[in-house]
C-alpha cells in the first residue's frame, strides 16, 4: 500500500469488478440464472446487487434504509431491482459502467472491495469459473474482515483463532490455528461454508461450529 492508501484499495476494487466482467461476458442463458452462494439470489441478481452497492451515497443510503425501515434486506432487494437490466446484457452493462466507481455510503472502502471480491466467489464457484481475485486483493480484504464486523460478521467468526494464510503474508490472531488458502479464509469469514473444506487445522472446526450457528 502506498501513502494513499484508500487510492489503492480502490484500484483493487476497480481490478476485480472488471476482472468479473470479463468473468461473465460469454455466460449462457441458463448461467445467468445460475443459483450462487447468496443462495436467494442467482447470478445476474448478484451482479445487480454489486452495481447498486457503487451506485449510492451516503445520503441516499440514510434515505433508502429509512424508507426500508432499517431493514437490510429489503434495502438491498429494492436498490437490486433498480439496477437489473432487461436482460442479462444490460446488467453487465450497467454493472460495466461502474467499474470505475468510488462511490459509497461510508468511508470503509475494504468493506466494498471486500464486497466485490466476496460475490464474484459467489458468482464463480457455483459456475466453475476459475478467476480469482488478486493475492492484493484478498489481504486487504482479510485483514479488514479480522478487524471488523461489516455486513458480515467476520471478526466474530476469527475471535479466538490464528489466521495464517498459506499463499500470502495474512496473519491474524491468537488461538487454535486455521491455515490455507487466503481467499478460503475471506470466504469463510464472510460465513461461506462452502470453503471450509479448502482450510486446515485445530480451529478448522471451531469456525465450522459458528458458521453451522449462523445457518451459512
Amino acid at each position: 500500500m502506498t501513502k494513499n492508501g484508500e487510492t489503492d484499495l480502490w484500484a483493487l476494487a476497480h481490478a476485480e469488478r472488471a476482472a468479473l466482467a470479463q468473468d461473465l461476458s460469454g455466460l449462457t442463458t441458463e448461467q445467468w440464472q445460475h443459483a450462487t452462494l447468496c443462495r436467494e439470489w442467482n447470478v445476474e441478481q448478484v451482479l445487480a446487487h454489486l452495481t447498486a452497492a457503487a451506485s449510492i451515497g451516503q445520503l441516499r443510503w440514510i434515505r433508502s434504509m429509512l424508507g426500508a425501515r432499517f431493514r437490510p434486506d429489503v434495502h438491498n432487494l429494492r436498490r437490486l431491482g433498480e439496477h437489473l437490466g432487461v436482460n442479462p446484457a444490460e446488467t453487465l452493462n450497467n454493472f460495466r459502467a461502474i467499474i470505475a466507481s468510488t462511490t459509497a455510503p461510508t468511508a470503509d472502502t475494504a468493506a466494498y472491495l471486500g464486497e466485490v471480491v466476496v460475490h464474484a466467489q459467489d458468482i464463480r464457484r457455483p459456475l466453475g469459473l476459475v478467476g480469482t481475485p488478486s493475492i492484493d486483493a484478498l489481504t486487504q480484504v482479510a485483514k479488514f474482515f479480522a478487524s471488523r464486523n461489516f455486513a458480515v460478521p467476520s471478526k466474530s467468526n476469527a475471535t479466538g483463532l490464528r489466521l495464517q494464510a498459506d499463499d500470502g503474508p495474512f496473519a491474524s490472531g491468537e488461538g487454535a490455528l486455521v491455515t490455507g488458502p487466503t481467499l478460503a479464509l475471506v470466504m469463510a469469514l464472510a460465513g461461506r461454508a462452502a470453503y471450509l473444506d479448502d482450510l486446515h487445522g485445530p480451529g478448522g472446526q471451531v469456525l465450522r461450529s459458528r458458521l453451522d450457528k449462523t445457518g451459512n
